[in-house]
């Protein structure tokens, strides 16, 4: 497809910009730090803002705006200042997802800091402070980010579970490689946070590409100008975006920015 040069890119990290949690390809950061020259070049994740560091080192960003917490929570990129920061009661959701998925262990956001989460998670998935909490303390403090891991079940397991589930006062998504569901405030998105930098930016939506593979992804592929599939996502984001890209094993951000260099 061919598509005028963009004024902002924004790109998801897990799935996207890297592979198994590995660092960005040469061919990617040579496309990311080639395209930064055209275009305004940003991340949105759903990493908490302890977790986005490294990449943006990497790939060289060093101003704008990054979104973390699938768009509760926006950075000043430089200062890595939180400028804005979603907030919500998480005790419906821990109640709704705990009936929905028996077993489910949850984790609260403390952003900046860690987790608070209610029984252990598996190693090396959760970023900073990470403290088992009784009850009465997991829910006892707004935060912009509630995540639902169900042990021992699949992604399937879990979107079978939630299928027709209403979180009050949350949107939700889920994760098409581990058993998780992720919930952030209702009209909170990677869509909303990238709209609200887009506006800062002066950059109208037509302007605006933006690349995903995840169901968190799918609101903003839908809202830009040109949304861009990674090869290996779910048919449900595939059928959201404008086109499909090569899978993140083959490098299929850089093929899409290198058409603007």
């Amino acid at each position: 497809m061919d598509v005028r040069p963009p004024r902002l890119i924004a790109l998801d990290i897990d799935g996207t910009t890297v592979h198994a949690h590995r660092p960005p390809s040469a061919r990617v950061l040579a496309a990311v730090r080639g395209v930064s020259a055209r275009a305004r070049v940003m991340i949105c994740t759903g990493r908490t803002v302890l977790g986005v560091d490294h990449v943006l080192e990497s790939l060289g960003l060093t101003s704008g705006f990054t979104v973390c917490s699938n768009g509760a929570v926006v950075l000043d990129t430089a200062s890595r200042a939180v400028l804005r920061s979603a907030a919500m009661d998480p005790a419906p959701m821990v109640a709704t997802v705990g009936s929905a998925l028996p077993g489910a262990v949850f984790g609260c956001e403390e952003t900046g800091v860690g987790q608070r989460i209610s029984a252990p998670f598996p190693d090396g998935i959760l970023a900073g402070r990470v403290r088992v909490v009784p009850e009465a303390e997991l829910l006892g403090t707004p935060t912009p980010k509630v995540i639902a891991y169900w042990p021992g079940h699949t992604p399937a397991d879990v979107a079978a579970g939630m299928r027709g589930v209403v979180v009050p006062g949350a949107e939700y998504t889920l994760d098409h490689e581990m058993p998780w569901v992720t919930m952030v405030p209702t009209g909170v998105s990677k869509a909303s946070a990238l709209a609200a930098v887009a506006a800062e930016h002066g950059v109208a939506r037509e302007d605006v590409l933006a690349v995903g593979d995840g169901d968190n992804d799918r609101a903003m592929l839908r809202w830009a100008g040109t949304g861009v599939a990674m090869g290996q996502a779910p048919g449900t984001v595939k059928a959201d975006a404008d086109e499909v890209t090569a899978p993140v094993w083959e490098d299929g951000l850089a093929q899409v920015l290198e058409r603007f260099l």
